[in-house]
């Protein structure tokens, strides 16, 4: 499978992008937490996983992480303009931790562009609270019982505001609960993405 690496000019940004793209117009766009980058997907294997269930997946290092150099625009204006650009149309957009923060407010700034949402750990919960109800696109909410960063209430509170909603607790698993069981992880992602993507047909 070709899994390459491509850096994609958004504006006055260049952004890396790791890419395992299919003939198929589904796509799931990952970010990542701060002390993370575009490669952890494609190491722990999700990249390949997703592609090999006829899902593109495009992992993105935002402005100043990872291989992308830092620059003035937003996270949220960046990848919209990406999406733009690419021509990407209704993504699953995936963020742990600072990537869900992203995510969220991705979707307020655009509501009518993500098909759905993963928020793994995210951070940023609380001051999101009042708007998490409008959210009406497919949600999966994963998170580690021993994250001591973003609290498990706050995935509790996520699942209990957004009525479009699942939750799936990893055990023993800490604030970047993928590493704990990426397999288990992996799976649970690729089952939420085929199922937003099969009520589409």
């Amino acid at each position: 499978m070709d899994i390459r690496e491509q850096v994609v000019e958004v504006e006055e940004c260049h952004i890396n992008t790791i890419r395992a793209e299919v003939d198929s117009e589904r796509y799931m766009v990952l970010l990542h937490g701060a002390k993370f980058r575009a490669q952890t997907w494609k190491d722990i294997g999700v990249l390949e996983a997703l592609a090999r269930e006829g899902i593109s997946a495009i992992a993105l290092d935002m402005p100043g992480f990872g291989a992308s150099p830092y620059c003035t625009r937003e996270p949220v204006d960046v990848l919209y303009k990406f999406l733009k650009d690419q021509g990407i149309v209704s993504p699953i957009i995936l963020g742990p931790s600072m990537g869900g923060r992203t995510t969220l407010n991705f979707y307020f700034s655009h509501p009518s562009v993500p098909g759905g949402l993963v928020l793994v750990g995210t951070v940023g919960v609380e001051e999101n609270a009042e708007r998490l109800s409008s959210i009406d696109v497919p949600c999966l909410i994963v998170w580690g019982d021993s994250d001591e960063i973003a609290p498990l209430s706050h995935a509790h509170l996520l699942h209990e505001r957004i009525p479009t909603s699942t939750l799936f607790v990893m055990t023993d698993a800490p604030h970047p609960c993928y590493l704990k069981d990426p397999v288990a992880f992996t799976r649970e992602v690729v089952r939420f993405a085929r199922e937003v993507f099969d009520e589409k047909r």
